[in-house]
């Protein structure tokens, strides 16, 4: 079973295109398909060919509302807040990131994000997918000494130890991957992640 997980698209439709002709039997679009939500509808022929598997989560870019509408509109999967059960496996999704300079629509405090996060402890194995990486490691870095993650992210992958964990949100990390203890954790970005699950 193969997913193909990415984020980041913000509004790029030949990016987009090139990772739906991907073959994959899920596609977990990550969060900010658009920027400010603008151009949202855009990217919704290119999901549409394989709507039942395109689940989607709301970046910092869009609201919970606006990835509701757009998934009901077009027969995608919501995926914000839930969990998926494939081949033995818990997939669980979070959008959103912690605060940013530029106050956009899909923010949580660091304490709703740990409250978020709650509902998948305990769950074995687990796939976790967040819009927004661990705070102060390598995929949350935008450059020396300035990180754009989540506390609550990483006391969460710390404590849980999901045995894989994809994210985004910043750009600058996009195609890095870490092991933070047992979890092996990557920057999907806009390029992309495929990943085989046995």
């Amino acid at each position: 079973m193969r997913l193909l997980i990415f984020s980041d698209i913000h509004g790029d439709l030949r990016a987009l295109e090139k990772l739906m002709a991907i073959e994959a039997d899920y596609y977990f679009a990550a969060g900010d398909l658009a920027t400010w939500s603008r151009g949202l509808e855009k990217a919704a022929p290119l999901l549409a060919p394989k709507a039942e598997r395109v689940y989607v989560m709301p970046g910092n870019h869009e609201s919970e509302r606006d990835i509701a509408q757009f998934c009901s509109q077009h027969g995608f999967q919501e995926f914000h807040g839930r969990t998926l059960q494939l081949n033995g496996w818990h997939i669980a999704g979070l959008g959103y990131s912690t605060p940013t300079p530029f106050h956009t629509p899909g923010e949580y405090s660091e304490e709703e994000m740990a409250r978020r996060l709650e509902p998948f402890a305990g769950l074995k194995p687990l796939i976790l997918i967040c819009h927004c990486p661990p705070l102060d490691t390598d995929l949350d870095k935008i450059r020396n000494g300035l990180h754009g993650g989540s506390r609550a992210v990483r006391e969460f992958i710390e404590r849980e130890q999901p045995e894989h964990f994809f994210c985004g949100h910043i750009h600058e990390a996009e195609g890095v991957t870490i092991q933070m203890g047992r979890t092996r954790a990557t920057n999907v970005g806009k390029r992309g992640f495929l990943f085989s699950v046995r």
